[in-house]
């Protein structure tokens, strides 16, 4: 049986708007950085007041990656890879930025890791690019 095979049309549908959920929080929450050179420059100070090595570099690098983590999880491709480098990104963010927090404060960062985690594991589902490349039936159980 095909990873996912299994998956009933309600699985599917949750996955979807899952991904699509975290994807859209994801572009939106970057997209301000990547219009404006000024809110860029924020950024950087912000990683710098952190004490990130290279802020100037980690912060475009960040920004970027988190756009391209959002589109991947809204198409539904290379969505294992996507997970993997939100848990990666989010967990930096917890042990740097998010350090001191209380829960309350750190639960966006902490659920960004437990979705990417859910999406290493399962995969986008049957209503993803992925899953066409897979050769997975469109047909939803």
């Amino acid at each position: 049986m095909r990873r996912n095979q299994s998956l009933t049309a309600a699985q599917s549908g949750a996955l979807l708007m899952m991904r699509l959920g975290t994807g859209v929080f994801l572009i939106h929450g970057v997209w301000d950085n990547i219009a404006d050179a000024a809110r860029m420059a924020e950024f950087v100070q912000f990683l710098t007041q952190f004490g990130f090595p290279y802020p100037a570099i980690a912060a475009p690098l960040t920004v970027w990656m988190q756009l391209a983590i959002g589109l991947a999880f809204v198409l539904g491709f290379m969505t294992r890879l996507a997970g993997l480098l939100c848990v990666v990104t989010f967990v930096i963010g917890l042990a740097t930025i998010h350090a001191q927090d209380d829960l309350r404060a750190m639960w966006p960062a902490l659920a960004l890791v437990l979705i990417g985690l859910q999406l290493m594991a399962t995969g986008a589902g049957r209503l993803s690019i992925d899953a066409l490349f897979s050769g997975q039936p469109p047909a939803i159980r």
